[in-house]
């Protein structure tokens, strides 16, 4: 089965975390804080391989995840930065976000390796935070969290032309006919259940990618049958090749066709109904004497007055493909020449500032609790504490930071002293 579709989990590294400690070296008693700052994670990166055609690999393997940065080390070391994991896709996946189904990323005209997730950053080690009044900091900065996601991959052909139609109308023996695809070919409605590509190559280097849409039903733009699974295909396409049975040799309408056809591709994606299109009026050697000037004048009236030139031909004996060819190549050649893109359509940027990192402990010379580190300085920073809304938050901040909790391990109690760099209070329960 041909795979153009897979959901995998991806997972950046977590930053290593900053290191604590201090210098013990011989005659130096009191040495200074010497703790190493944590490694970065490793990325997560997609890049377009082009030897690739299918999402096979990733059927197989659903999970992938970079490595961690390592912890720093005492001495001032860094801890080593985490491996990258590169993820390969062929060219035209599209990635996207597998709870709501928007695009986060589209790889068509990605030359470059890609980050999609960051590893996070290393936290930093003690010796960072030595002021006037902490010569001695026993904390250090937390590596910054890992990122996951699912998502789910989409492989969306590149192709300058689709050639659409109803089951059985001929689509795969002209694709044999005008390419070098070798589609299997049988009566039977579904028989292509694999979107299949075809250079047709004509004269003073012309030519152009065609993609044989497998049959599409009333109802695919719903879902129905396999109708998400071949809609897809079509998006990136520059012309519509729509092929119909003009010989009813199944009893069907041509013009109810195509009219079914087209209502699938606007409900599907509203663009795809403005490509330019052109119509192969197919079976055309099985219509004798009016019978033929009757269907091909029928639909010549209905379509052409719309832009839309329809060309009578024979998959089988060749009849009136040159023509067709040379029309279609005609008409991409005037549509730009660049990969229909799909714009991202979330940011999946997280918090780039990992947690600050804080201390409480006793202090037994003072006779007091100390609360102190970044996060406090921080808070401080931007807390009015003399407001009643202020000092609400601030209490608010004790207790969901696990401060009060870490005060009562030590053992405060009623009418101990607090004290945050250059605020002292007063505990009580």
């Amino acid at each position: 089965m041909f795979a153009d579709r897979a959901k995998i989990y991806i997972k950046s590294g977590k930053g290593g975390d900053g290191h604590v400690s201090f210098r013990r070296e011989l005659y130096v008693p009191n040495g200074g804080p010497d703790g190493g700052d944590g490694g970065k994670g490793g990325d997560v990166i997609f890049v377009v391989d082009k030897g690739l055609n299918t999402l096979t690999d990733f059927r197989h393997i659903r999970k992938y995840k970079a490595q961690d940065g390592e912890e720093g080390g005492k001495k001032n070391c860094h801890g080593a930065d985490g491996e990258d994991i590169i993820l390969k896709v062929p060219e035209g996946t599209v990635i996207k976000d597998a709870e709501t189904g928007k695009v986060i990323l589209d790889m068509s005209n990605k030359t470059e390796p890609v980050v999609l997730l960051k590893g996070g950053r290393g936290g930093k080690g003690n010796r960072h935070y030595v002021t006037s009044v902490m010569q001695a900091p026993k904390y250090a900065q937390p590596g910054q969290s890992a990122r996951e996601l699912w998502v789910t991959l989409e492989l969306k052909l590149i192709a300058d032309v689709g050639l659409v139609g109803f089951p059985n109308v001929g689509k795969s023996t002209f694709l044999s006919r005008v390419t070098n695809a070798k589609p299997k070919i049988a009566n039977y409605h579904f028989t292509t259940l694999n979107p299949n590509l075809g250079v047709v190559d004509l004269e003073d280097n012309n030519g152009f990618v065609i993609a044989d849409i497998p049959g599409i039903i009333e109802g695919a733009s719903e879902g129905v049958g396999l109708g998400f699974e071949f809609l897809r295909h079509i998006e990136r396409t520059k012309v519509l090749i729509h092929m119909v049975d003009a010989a009813s040799t199944e009893g069907r309408d041509p013009i109810a066709d195509i009219e079914a056809i087209n209502n699938e591709l606007s409900t599907y994606n509203e663009e795809l109904a403005k490509r330019p299109q052109v119509i192969a009026a197919n079976k055309c050697d099985a219509l004798y004497g009016d019978d033929y000037e009757t269907v091909i004048q029928m639909l010549k009236e209905e379509y052409e007055p719309k832009g839309i030139k329809v060309f009578p031909i024979s998959a089988v004996s060749g009849k009136g493909l040159n023509e067709l060819l040379w029309y279609v190549n005609d008409l991409v050649k005037a549509v730009p020449d660049e990969v229909i893109e799909f714009e991202p359509e979330m940011d999946i940027e997280f918090d780039d500032n990992p947690e600050l990192p804080f201390e409480v402990w006793k202090d037994e010379e003072e006779n007091c609790f100390r609360v102190e580190g970044p996060r406090i300085e921080r808070m401080l920073g931007y807390t009015n504490l003399e407001s009643e809304k202020g000092f609400a938050f601030f209490q608010n901040f004790l207790k969901e930071n696990g401060i009060l909790e870490q005060l009562e391990t030590l053992g405060i109690t009623d009418g101990d002293t607090v004290r945050l760099y250059g605020l002292e209070f007063d505990y009580y329960k």
